[in-house]
């Protein structure tokens, strides 16, 4: 039998890519304090989970892995369950999955250290909790670098929380109000991107057009990719995610299109079309301001890359608001969508309306929209047939070559699947040859250099 490495941790992160920049901070203080990761986790001292408990099949998934791991468990190891699932649900998950030894929460994952240190000083008969008020949490960075790196490319988180009043979204619940970090901050780590050579920085929270509220920024995304841009001039692609309604401003629509470096993609989830809808939602329903932004964008940037999410099954939910749904797609033709079918999240605002809508309705309405969405998307694709893209490899192999342009947000969009063996992390010119609802296809561009 193999016996434990001392001084080493296996980390799992699940959810998403906020979660993933969390998971890669912690990793960084484990490292500096001397300890080594390791892919195998029979041979851990440390087990790692870094949950979601966004929606129903997150929270299945996080518990499902915690046991897994506690179930295959030796002696001497001790499993740590952190993040979103064990701030709401701490206790819970002690008592759904026995050999947890420790829980930390959501805007604490730089007290692993102290946890790892007090769970390896001796026994631990009972769980120790580090769980936060998250109406009371600051800015600690740790002295981490916020973010996590794949390839030529990198997500940047500039803040976490959200206070937004979502009826359907338990993330305030989860990660308190919005905490927006220091610009320089967020500039040091983008230096530090710079350095390493990525080509790509995404940035994230979960709404990207509030940072610097807290901080009386006005403007203070448009202020911060201004910043950006000056100070790290070498990265090509600077990225926006998640905007929230009615928040994109005309300063930021103009830095966007006078600025190269800041890619022409929004991302910006809309939830619904139908006003009724969005106010049972809590979200805002002044759907002309939407029709007027996007119009405005579209103008100053003709080719930009829309993003959106919608929920279909929403409590209350009739025919002739999904209806309206269906005929906003159609006439704004999003080049992605993501949708998702309503999940009853207790303790959010729209618990009192309950889970009315069938979950047989819910799949049908789930899958017509995806079904007239992909018709929409290989229409949009295939006006590309021909043009010159640049794109981002980052998977090779038999004679192909799989990247992203400058429409595909890492791992929720699409990719260019390219007929030659191109180096990973390189930004290759390609000539578009076919289109397909999700991905192209195409040609290295010899006419450019690599």
């Amino acid at each position: 039998m193999m016996s434990l490495t001392t001084k080493t941790f296996h980390l799992i992160s699940l959810g998403c890519a906020k979660n993933t920049v969390d998971s890669d901070s912690m990793a960084q203080l484990l490292i500096n304090a001397e300890f080594a990761p390791t892919d195998e986790s029979r041979n851990a001292e440390v087990l790692i989970v870094n949950t979601c408990g966004f929606i129903g099949p997150a929270k299945d998934e996080s518990i499902q892995t915690l046991k897994d791991l506690a179930a295959e468990k030796k002696t001497g190891q001790v499993l740590i369950a952190a993040g979103c699932l064990t701030q709401r649900y701490g206790q819970q998950v002690v008592e759904q999955v026995p050999g947890i030894d420790g829980i930390l929460g959501t805007r604490r994952w730089m007290d692993i250290l102290a946890v790892v240190s007090q769970l390896r000083g001796g026994a631990h008969p009972e769980p120790l909790y580090h769980l936060p008020d998250v109406a009371n949490v600051g800015r600690d960075d740790a002295g981490t670098q916020r973010v996590n790196v794949q390839g030529g490319s990198a997500y940047l988180k500039i803040a976490d929380g959200c206070r937004r009043p979502c009826a359907f979204c338990a993330i305030p619940l989860i990660k308190g109000t919005a905490i927006s970090r220091p610009i320089e901050a967020i500039l040091a780590d983008a230096r530090a991107l710079q350095e390493m050579g990525v080509y790509e920085i995404n940035l994230i929270a979960q709404d990207t057009t509030d940072y610097g509220h807290d901080l009386s920024m006005r403007n203070g995304l448009a202020t911060l990719l201004d910043e950006l841009s000056a100070a790290v001039p070498d990265v090509p692609w600077l990225r926006v995610l998640y905007a929230y309604p009615g928040y994109v401003t005309d300063e930021l629509i103009e830095v966007m299109a006078e600025n190269p470096q800041v890619l022409p993609y929004l991302d910006m989830p809309l939830q619904h079309a139908h006003p009724d809808t969005l106010r049972r939602m809590r979200r805002p329903a002044n759907m002309n301001w939407v029709y007027r932004t996007l119009e405005k964008m579209r103008a100053t940037m003709p080719d930009l890359a829309l993003r959106t999410t919608f929920i279909v099954g929403y409590p209350g939910e009739t025919d002739a608001e999904f209806k309206a749904l269906m005929d906003f797609i159609e006439e704004i033709k999003f080049d992605r969508v993501g949708a998702f079918q309503f999940s009853f999240e207790p303790g959010t605002a729209s618990e009192n309306l309950g889970d009315p809508v069938p979950e047989a309705v819910k799949q049908a309405r789930w899958e017509q929209l995806m079904e007239r969405q992909q018709a929409i998307s290989l229409a949009r694709n295939q006006r590309l047939v021909g043009a010159s893209l640049d794109v981002l490899i980052e998977g090779q192999g038999d004679g192909i070559s799989l990247g992203r342009s400058y429409r595909d947000a890492p791992e929720i969009d699409g990719m260019v699947i390219v007929e030659d063996d191109l180096p990973i992390g390189a930004m290759a010119p390609v000539r578009i040859t076919g289109a397909m609802p999700y991905d192209l296809t195409g040609i290295l561009d010899t006419a450019q250099e690599i």
